[in-house]
């Protein structure tokens, strides 16, 4: 730890909890941010902040207007170059804390990447926004020992649950399957900034806890930050049952459980069963005779009303406008090819 680090962190150093050691420890932690939305991009800033070390930052989407109001590193610059959320959060980061190595990786986490994106970390931060992501999360962290922080908010209500292996009841303890019904989301029910800023902050000090060599909380904390109402009840240790923990079965990360997905917040499905690398500016020249293209080095948005096409170099595209994966696959083949 140089002079510079003892005075940036000094806070911090004269808590009891961290203390230098501490310090230490988060200066030499990798973490992973998986999505870097509302609590993703929270997320981010906090851990840099804290002095962490390294910090991946995975997530598949770009910056728009309507995420400002509860996605705390981004601005209106960043909407206007239609910037991938990971890369404008690696470069506010950069202008945070330059002591911060940062990766930013502009992906979709699935089981064939799983390793490459969350691999070689000491913890992962969960701001995804599906369930079924949250599942190859748990899947993979528990099959590894690895612990990881849960968190999920909607309207004014939010969750969030520590994860380590062997310690703790992991997600599938708790819900050994999906919700079999469609569930509220941002789209739907709208979203508080407050209720998102809240749950990442507890997820953090999960985190840092962890992070420290400190016991995390074991409790289960749910928040309605319009009601006032706080409640946290004990986390479990492993179920003994429990398909992951127990039976150590991992279909998530086994890919058994892949499909195209509705985004939350999006009116969008995103296509991602080929992996076609795309020359951009190829397309770009091929699209723009059928409607307005914008493209830069990490993505290509084409308009197709009522549609609106991003496409990524990895062939991968979110197609916003609709939520029938039919209609999706349609107009990726009619756009991009079968």
């Amino acid at each position: 730890m140089t002079l510079g680090d003892r005075d940036r962190y000094s806070r911090q150093i004269l808590f009891p909890g961290i203390g230098e050691q501490g310090q230490q420890h988060l200066l030499d932690a990798r973490v992973a941010v998986a999505g870097c939305g509302a609590l993703g991009s929270f997320q981010a800033g906090a851990l840099a902040r804290a002095g962490i070390g390294f910090l991946r930052i995975v997530d598949r989407d770009y910056v728009e207007l309507s995420n400002l109001q509860r996605q705390w590193l981004f601005d209106e610059c960043d909407v206007d170059q239609a910037l991938p959320k990971a890369i404008a959060a690696a470069r506010k980061i950069a202008g945070i804390n330059t002591g911060v190595r940062v990766e930013p990786v502009v992906a979709d986490l699935t089981p064939s990447n799983v390793e490459d994106l969350l691999g070689g970390v000491d913890l992962i931060l969960d701001g995804t926004d599906n369930f079924e992501t949250r599942y190859l999360i748990n899947d993979f962290a528990v099959e590894r020992g690895l612990p990881w922080i849960y968190g999920a908010a909607v309207g004014s209500y939010g969750i969030a649950m520590p994860v380590v292996p062997g310690k703790t009841a992991c997600l599938r303890c708790i819900y050994p399957d999906p919700p079999a019904s469609a569930q509220p989301t941002c789209e739907t029910a709208g979203v508080l900034g407050t209720v998102t800023a809240l749950i990442a902050s507890l997820q953090v000090s999960e985190a840092i806890k962890i992070l420290c060599g400190a016991e995390p909380a074991k409790k289960i904390t749910t928040v309605d930050v319009w009601t006032g109402e706080i409640r946290q009840v004990a986390q479990p240790g492993p179920v003994a049952d429990c398909p992951a923990c127990g039976r150590r079965e991992f279909p998530y990360l086994a890919g058994e459980r892949r499909a195209p997905i509705s985004l939350c917040g999006h009116n969008a499905v995103q296509i991602h069963e080929r992996a076609r690398p795309l020359e951009l500016r190829d397309l770009a020249a091929r699209l723009a005779p059928l409607g307005p293209v914008r493209a830069n080095e990490f993505a290509l948005r084409f308009e197709a009303p009522p549609y609106l096409l991003t496409i990524f170099a990895d062939g991968r595209a979110i197609i916003k406008g609709t939520t029938d994966v039919g209609v999706a696959r349609s107009l990726y083949a009619r756009y991009i090819g079968a």
